[in-house]
């Protein structure tokens, strides 16, 4: 096991915790954290992490910033938000902890986390693209951007559920279905992009 580098050997970007304040989604609110440790004692996964949510804040407040994009406490964290409901001074943990894991893709500090990664670009290709969730071509498309070869193994080990859901009616068989006003679906995420262009530009 490495030895962790000495205190004063560490980087710490004392700036850090002010971007996270102003870049990421419910950022803004992570200065009303009060240290409880609410989120991380609800976490039914927290023991899975590197951090639970409860130390990465405060990671986050001591410039740690390598070692809290580097973290697998955004890619663990299910959505399940019981954080969020039991946080005494409404800190959208959840939400943190999902912007915090997209930064972690934009910045490069993702490359271990490929699978997630691959995951969350084939779920939202699958929205964007008919406005809702087809689990055939976006479990496809998932299977296959690990490489041929693992999509292959993964598609033939899932077979057998795939077409049971069929068999049961979960599942549909031919086209993929559309949401009817993808006009205005392409609309929004237009104008999405182009707030997140001006920001983004205000940021620099």
């Amino acid at each position: 096991m490495t030895t962790p580098a000495p205190a004063a050997a560490r980087k710490y970007d004392l700036a850090f915790a002010k971007w996270v304040y102003q870049n990421v989604n419910g950022g803004d609110k992570l200065s009303l954290c009060m240290q409880c440790g609410a989120c991380s004692g609800s976490c039914p996964i927290g023991v899975q992490m590197d951090h639970g949510p409860r130390k990465l804040f405060m990671m986050i407040r001591a410039g740690m910033k390598e070692e809290v994009l580097s973290a697998n406490t955004q890619w663990n964290c299910t959505s399940c938000y019981r954080c969020v409901v039991r946080c005494p001074r409404g800190v959208p943990v959840t939400y943190i902890l999902q912007d915090l894991a997209a930064k972690s893709v934009e910045f490069g500090y993702a490359k271990g986390r490929h699978e997630n990664k691959n995951f969350a670009q084939s779920f939202w290709w699958s929205a964007k693209s008919f406005g809702r969730t087809d689990e055939r071509l976006m479990t496809m498309r998932y299977f296959f951007s690990l490489g041929l070869g693992e999509g292959y193994k993964r598609t033939m080990a899932n077979l057998k559920i795939a077409l049971g859901m069929v068999k049961a009616g979960r599942m549909h068989v031919g086209l993929p279905h559309r949401i009817k006003g993808r006009k205005g679906l392409q609309a929004i995420l237009a104008k999405a992009r182009e707030i997140e262009a001006r920001h983004g530009s205000a940021g620099e």
